[in-house]
């Protein structure tokens, strides 16, 4: 059994778990799993959602089974018996959630101690952080890391990092923009605790297509001129990327494969740019490309798309359990690039270069395949 703790029990982490027991059941296909039909050791049917933390008030205390229930979800009987514990709210929870949280009346301290406790009651072999986006700067070390966390100034998904790794043993995967496997302090940390981090920021919708076009446009030797790239939704995730600062971070590791993919940084606009509540989840997705061809002639591609958001995303937490539960068997630690290079939008460890998504499937699953003889 793979035991798998969620951070953030949001819609993504709740279609997880939802869609991971239907599976199980037999009710429904593994579509959307990128490695769904691959034998690498690890089966969908070993994941095990053993627990959960968030910090909105209306979740805290809730089973599995009732969060899904309010998302308008038909759940299995086994989310019966997981239920969300309160997480750490910190200075980087969104402004409009009420909040239930270790932090709250607690000293850092106190509220640190009290959430290694719940990791060492759910025993997880796996973390997967589905928070909202936060804005962060890399760390360095590890001391850097400790100090700040202690000082207040750590973003959430940084200090959840940062409390995995003091534990170890486990892989972390981190599915929102703060730099985890992008940071040198957290992955030397990971090396030396023998646990994993992955990340960082899943790739699902229009930037893994705007990737696989550039190198496309590369490859024919043309030359692109611009590329307009914006997503509207109307999900929570959208509401907190009002924030400018929440908004900034994740505009950086949606257009950072550019000058990797093609050598040069052409004009670009690729950012989440509006909140309209009835889009709901399935975000409106536009993107205008335009290029040089033979002869001096401009072409252009114009895409329009509705993505359901979240569960493009939780397709992928199938896969990254599965493999970071099985490279840690393997004694691999650190950060793992054939993995983060394929799933992520700025893929760990800090300096790994972009390379096209169709490229970076065929090496992932090279290396899923290889993990499984070692």
């Amino acid at each position: 059994m793979v035991r798998v703790a969620l951070i953030g029990q949001g819609y993504v982490a709740t279609i997880f778990a939802w869609g991971l027991s239907k599976i199980k059941a037999g009710k429904l296909e593994p579509y959307g799993v990128p490695l769904g039909n691959l034998d690498f050791g690890v089966r969908i049917s070993d994941l095990e959602v053993v627990g959960s933390v968030d910090v909105d008030e209306e979740k805290v205390g809730k089973s599995l089974y009732e969060v899904a229930k309010m998302y308008g979800l038909e759940p299995e009987p086994e989310l019966r018996d997981i239920y969300v514990s309160p997480g750490l709210a910190l200075k980087s929870t969104p402004s409009f959630l009420k909040v239930k949280s270790l932090d709250s009346g607690r000293s850092l301290g106190d509220a640190y101690a009290k959430f290694e406790e719940w990791l060492d009651d759910v025993k997880p072999d796996v973390v997967i952080d589905v928070t909202s986006t936060v804005n962060s700067e890399p760390i360095l070390s590890w001391e850097e890391a400790e100090e700040k966390a202690f000082k207040g100034i750590l973003p959430h998904s940084q200090v959840y990092a940062y409390l995995s790794l003091r534990r170890g043993n486990l892989a972390h995967v981190n599915l929102q923009p703060a730099y985890v496997a992008g940071s040198p302090g957290f992955v030397k940390r990971a090396e030396q605790s023998r646990a994993l981090v992955l990340g960082d920021d899943g790739a699902t919708g229009a930037t893994p297509l705007t990737i696989d076009l550039a190198e496309h446009l590369k490859e024919r030797n043309r030359k692109i001129l611009s590329i307009a790239q914006f997503n509207i939704g109307g999900n929570t995730d959208f509401l907190a990327l009002m924030d400018p600062d929440r908004n900034d971070a994740k505009e950086k590791t949606k257009s950072s494969f550019l000058k990797d993919i093609l050598g040069y940084d052409p004009p670009h606009y690729i950012r989440p740019t509006g909140y309209l509540e009835p889009l709901g989840d399935k975000k409106f997705v536009s993107m205008h490309m335009q290029w040089i061809s033979f002869g001096g002639f401009m072409d252009e591609l114009v895409v329009n798309m509705r993505i359901n958001d979240s569960p493009a995303l939780a397709g992928y937490i199938v896969d990254l359990a599965r493999l970071g539960f099985l490279a840690l068997k393997k004694g691999l630690y650190g950060t793992l690039p054939e993995v983060n290079r394929f799933y992520m939008k700025r893929p760990g460890p800090m300096g790994a270069r972009h390379v096209s998504k169709i490229r970076a499937y065929y090496d992932l699953v090279a290396f899923a395949e290889e993990l499984k003889k070692k």
